[in-house]
């Protein structure tokens, strides 16, 4: 480990990490309202005829993405490494988010399903990709005993602005079905009509402009590798690198176990964060007014969760924050799958079935969102210290190639998640069954991680 820390020396001021977190700042909310919290449910309950086939039609939107991403994300990283240069990666990626995000306004209900879900795709394409770029900056920007604290700051950030965003979206465009309101009790802005799935719809465009604003500190701020090959031979010469640390993989059995313990976990993960608030609207019929507050109070908790965790990873290192917040992850996924109306823990627990009148008015409702918090603590901590326990495993110069196959990890087998819960779905007709699968990938994934040594470069 010696000759990688010294190599990593940080050669950035405080201006240039700073830029580089607000990147996680800029991209969140894409996943924040439109993954997540707004248009993932919006696209599920108005597009779509029942609840159950349009779980089936956002798990195969997140299915496709997922297996775009896993052939091409290891690639991108190691074109990285060889063309040195992320930023104009970075830059290519963005335009295209930005222009798929904003025709997310044209989804209107009745119209073409096909055309919300490809711009989805696109939008996440190219969200991963930039991600593998930024996450690859990372090793020459930050020391590795700091790695952890930075990692979970930024991480918390994200959460910050998604839910700024989300914020701005409950308060001031998304109104109330009963009362035609905003939660601040005012008509939503513009003119927005619920009705038409506009307050829904805005949130592509918001997130599109966000992006465009908030990387920019990123690009003036951050500094860039110098230039390496151009790109025809960096294309070439970063298949070959791949092709090599694919083969070198087997003589890192700490990396490589590292890898496939978050690919399979991860799956989890992510079927998670894009079905959970799905799942919610289809069982309560909560709509944008309630699937944003749900929203808020969980990004509330996650950037609590961040910034405890960007101490505790200093005290007691990445691994066991993961470890911690996978325990967290599995036992919150039990509880939201076992919770109906009128019972919890798959009716060892009834529940009154009484509406109580106002907001989450049942007590369904209400432990459903207890699980949720319990979501909000581990989600950021379980990414951005998986995040810098890579960045402490591995060489700068070969921190493309192997962030490429971190995203890979994360998404060679995400399609398997969404697809499970889809086909179990499809195939019984009940959307808790489907997500019950997930708990079978955090699982498994955790135990793999408990026998992967810390760093993974250890022998």
């Amino acid at each position: 480990m010696t000759d990688i820390v010294e190599s990593r020396e940080p050669r950035v001021g405080r201006l240039g990490i700073t830029g580089w977190m607000l990147f996680d700042w800029a991209a969140q909310p894409f996943f924040t309202v439109i993954t997540t919290f707004i248009f993932g449910p919006y696209l599920v309950s108005r597009l779509t005829e029942d609840h159950a086939a349009g779980q089936a039609a956002w798990s195969y939107t997140l299915t496709i993405s997922g297996i775009a991403i896993a052939l091409l994300a290891p690639i991108m990283g190691s074109i990285a490494d060889a063309s040195g240069a992320r930023k104009p990666w970075i830059a290519v990626f963005a335009v295209i988010k930005i222009l798929s995000l904003a025709a997310l306004w044209y989804a209107a209900p009745g119209s073409s399903l096909l055309f919300a879900m490809a711009m989805i795709v696109l939008a996440t394409v190219a969200a991963e990709f930039s991600i593998v770029f930024n996450d690859s900056m990372m090793p020459r920007l930050v020391r590795p005993e700091d790695a952890g604290r930075v990692s979970n700051i930024a991480w918390g950030l994200g959460y910050l602005g998604g839910m700024i965003v989300l914020i701005a979206v409950v308060a001031l465009l998304a109104a109330n079905p009963e009362t035609g309101k905003t939660a601040i009790g005012i008509a939503p802005l513009f003119g927005l009509d619920p009705a038409a799935g506009e307050d829904a719809r805005i949130t592509g465009p918001i997130s599109a402009l966000w992006y465009l604003v908030f990387i920019l500190p990123m690009f003036f701020f951050t500094p860039d590798q110098g230039k390496g090959l151009p790109i025809a031979a960096a294309v070439r010469a970063g298949l070959a690198d791949l092709t090599a640390t694919l083969r070198d993989l087997r003589g890192k059995p700490g990396i490589l176990r590292f890898l496939v313990a978050r690919m399979i976990y991860q799956d989890g993960v992510n079927g998670l964060l894009a079905l959970g608030g799905t799942f919610a609207a289809g069982m309560f019929a909560w709509q944008t007014f309630e699937l944003g507050i749900y929203g808020i109070i969980l990004n509330v908790v996650a950037i609590g969760g961040c910034l405890y965790a960007s101490r505790l990873d200093k005290r007691l290192g990445s691994k066991t924050v993961v470890v911690i917040s996978l325990v967290c992850l599995t036992v919150a996924t039990i509880g939201i799958v076992s919770t109906g109306p009128g019972f919890t823990l798959f009716g060892l627990i009834p529940l009154s079935t009484a509406d109580s009148g106002g907001l989450f008015a049942t007590a369904a409702e209400k432990a459903y969102i207890l699980y949720g918090l319990l979501i909000g603590v581990a989600f950021g901590p379980v990414q951005a210290s998986a995040r810098s326990y890579l960045a402490q495993s591995i060489h700068p110069d070969e921190a493309g190639r192997y962030f490429g196959l971190y995203a890979l990890s994360g998404r060679a087998t995400s399609f398997l998640a969404p697809l499970s819960v889809a086909l179990i779905t499809t195939a019984t007709g009940s959307a808790r069954i489907g997500m019950m699968a997930l708990i079978v990938f955090l699982v498994v994934g955790f135990l793999l991680l408990l026998r992967t040594p810390y760093p993974a470069n250890k022998p």
